[in-house]
Order: structure tokens, then sequence, then C-alpha cells
């Protein structure tokens, strides 16, 4: 079997396939909807990817093959749901395909938020861990994923078009701040996880601020990110995430200066940019978003 080019191996038969040890939903994003939060809460009633949070599979690590991926999920037992949170493969064509072609029955949950607020939140995660060094407006320049994972109407048309209104649910990061409970009910009922009841401390972390800065030295917190990601390949994951729980993400991440403010004038620049995925996606949904625009 082939995708988009490239073979899945030789196991990798259709009955292996849809096989339970696949997600049957993914948490597509993108980027600073929530993710991280509901990430959180599905790992109590789902099973998600362990230990790495963000495969990367279906988007940029295809090549690594099937048993690679399954190995994310070798805990998983018969009776919970099985999924990812993704939020980069929202933006992928690529993922989006070869998820259609694998698990043609998979449920998709996309969180769309403020579109300017997200950018400025994912322009200032990609600063403090390195993953690019300019200031605002070069960085809006130079790294297509800022603009692109905002562009939620046109991307979501492709999502449904792929999978069917049936299995795409659309949620808004406006609702997990309203009413948290209500908003992962309906998650999990989409998703056929168990319903859970959230404790203070799930409500306390959608209200807390990010409080991102940039690193200390980019070359530093670059060097680790990429030796992270050598180790991930060479199936290390366990070693980055005990690394992880020792601290070495306040060593490596932020540290640095606060972020400049973006201006007045740069919001409304964006505001103005964003407007027409804005007001498609308002049709597509039936709902409101004039506080965005």
């Amino acid at each position: 079997m082939q995708t988009n080019g490239l073979a899945l191996g030789a196991d990798a038969n259709v009955a292996e396939t849809t096989s339970w040890t696949l997600p049957s939903f993914f948490i597509i994003g993108p980027p600073r909807t929530g993710t991280t939060w509901l990430h959180g809460v599905l790992s109590e009633c789902a099973w998600l990817s362990h230990p790495t949070k963000e495969t990367r599979f279906f988007d940029r690590h295809f090549d690594r093959g099937l048993e690679w991926y399954r190995s994310h999920y070798r805990q998983a037992t018969p009776g919970r749901a099985v999924g990812e949170v993704a939020p980069t493969y929202f933006v992928s064509a690529s993922a989006r395909e070869r998820i259609a072609q694998l698990v043609p029955q998979a449920r998709i949950v996309c969180t769309f938020r403020n579109p300017v607020d997200r950018v400025i939140s994912l322009y200032r995660l990609k600063r403090a861990y390195g993953l690019i060094p300019w200031e605002f407006e070069e960085a809006l320049a130079r790294d297509p994923e800022l603009l692109e994972s905002s562009k939620y109407a046109s991307h979501l048309k492709e999502w449904k078009r792929t999978f069917g209104d049936s299995q795409v649910m659309v949620t808004v990061h406006d609702d997990i701040e309203a009413d948290p409970q209500a908003f992962l009910d309906g998650v999990v009922d989409f998703i056929g996880a168990r319903r859970m009841k959230l404790r203070p401390s799930h409500i306390h972390r959608v209200l807390t601020s990010e409080g991102l800065t940039a690193p200390r030295s980019f070359f530093f917190t670059r060097g680790a990110f990429l030796l992270s990601e050598w180790a991930k390949a060479q199936r290390l994951d366990s070693l980055v995430s005990a690394a992880k729980r020792f601290g070495a993400t306040k060593l490596f991440i932020g540290g640095g200066a606060r972020f400049t403010p973006v201006t007045a004038l740069q919001r409304a620049r964006l505001r103005e940019r964003f407007r027409p995925e804005v007001d498609a996606l308002e049709v597509m949904l039936n709902r409101d978003f004039s506080a965005w625009k």
C-alpha cells in the first residue's frame, strides 16, 4: 500500500491498519487553541500517544513506519477510546489524506480561537522553544505556519470534504473558558470516551495566562530542541519524557526577556487579514464571530 508515494511497510495490510491499536480520533488543533489542556484531561479517560505527546507521524514522520507509530500506543487496552492530540495536522493535506486512508472512520475534532490572539500566542511559543529567532513582523513574513494555520474556513472545508460532516466536530476556544465541563462533555461524547467530572485544578489551568518569554539563549534552546528530535527518531522518547519530568523544560525553555507587546496597529492589520476566513467560518458554522473582526 502506498500513500503520497511513501510505503507503509510489508506488514501494513488492511486488517492491521483497521486495528484498535491505531487511533480512532484525532484532535487536530490548530496550535494554541487549548489542545494542551485537552490533552491533559483526555489522558484520564482515553488512550493517547505515550510518551511522546505529539508524534507528528502523519505530517512529518510518516517514513518511520506504522510500527514506530504503534509503539506510542503499546499500553492501550480495549475499552478506552484511542486517539492523538496533534495540532499540526490541521493545515497538513498529507496528514489529512493519510489519516483518511488508514483510519477512514476517524473522528476529527478541531478548535478555533480568535485568530489574532492565536497567531500571537503561536509566535511566542515558537520563540520560547527556539523554533524561530525573529521578531514578530519578520516571523509573519518568514514562517508560513503562523498565517496558514489561521485559515480556519479553508482547511475546515477540506477536512469536511474528506471525512464528511458527521465525522468532523468544530469547537470554539471561547466555550472552554465559558463552560469547561460542557465543552469536555461534548468532545468525549463525540470521540466515544467516557465522561469525567472536571476537578478545580483542571478548570484553573483553563484560566491560567501563558506567561511565555524569549529563551535565555536562542542557540542553547535550539540545540536542545534538535537533540530531543534526534532522540525521538532513535525511539528514545522515554528518555526525552524523563528529561522533561526532571526539569529540562524549565532549564531550556524561556527564561529570557519578555516579548515586545503587539501594537494596536499590528492587531488591526491582522484582523483585516483574517476577516475573509472569519466571514466564511461564520457562514459554515452559523455562528457570530464579530468579536474576532
